[in-house]
């Protein structure tokens, strides 16, 4: 009796051993991509962070630089006798809705004397725990004061011979642009990161 004997699907055959030879190409060509990119992300990472750290810091450091001139000028004229009054600009601002400059002259018990700022009508708060690390040399320290949520202010605490001068301006201008250079550095990474997949990926599979 003759037996029935099934056609055989050479056409699946093949395509089953050929995806049995593919699956580990494609898992190794992966695996050497992965490789490849873990290292240069990490050097992409540290580099963006770097950039917007440097970056970040100048423009913090930058926001000091009025301030340091008006403090040590107006310490100077003090020193030479000048009225605290005198120092001090003319007309007051509230440091909660204006960016201009200000000033503050306290003595040595840290009693305000003089000053062109006010919080909501009133005197700004400010720590007189500060002064205890302007003394010696060189009199003078940089600090963000912030005497409420959403008010920061850039100041500079300069010694004089009866007192201390504060002289401060508004972060708001600063901080804005350095949220868009957080923005930006994090678009440049993520990109940078998918460049690199893609590179490491094209150079697997061309091995």
């Amino acid at each position: 009796m003759a037996r029935h004997v099934a056609p055989v699907d050479v056409r699946g055959e093949l395509a089953r051993a050929d995806a049995r030879h593919t699956l580990p190409g494609v898992h190794l060509v992966l695996r050497r991509a992965v490789l490849a990119w873990v290292p240069i992300a990490v050097a992409a990472t540290g580099v963006c962070g770097v950039v917007y750290g440097a970056v970040q810091q100048d423009l913090r450091q930058g926001a000091n630089d009025p301030q340091i001139q008006m403090a040590e000028d107006a310490a100077r004229r003090l020193d030479d006798g000048a009225s605290p009054v005198g120092v001090v600009p003319a007309e007051s601002i509230d440091m909660s809705e204006s960016l201009r400059p200000y000033m503050m002259v306290f003595d040595t018990s840290s009693r305000i004397v003089a000053s062109s700022v006010t919080l909501h009508g009133g005197p700004p708060p400010f720590p007189s725990s500060v002064f205890d690390q302007v003394h010696g040399s060189p009199g003078q320290d940089r600090i963000t004061w912030q005497p409420e949520v959403g008010v920061r202010s850039a100041v500079v605490v300069q010694a004089w011979r009866d007192g201390y001068v504060v002289a401060g301006r508004s972060l708001r201008l600063v901080e804005e642009r350095v949220d868009r250079l957080l923005l930006l550095t994090g678009f440049v990474w993520i990109v940078t990161l998918g460049a690199i997949a893609a590179a490491a990926v094209a150079a697997a599979a061309l091995r």
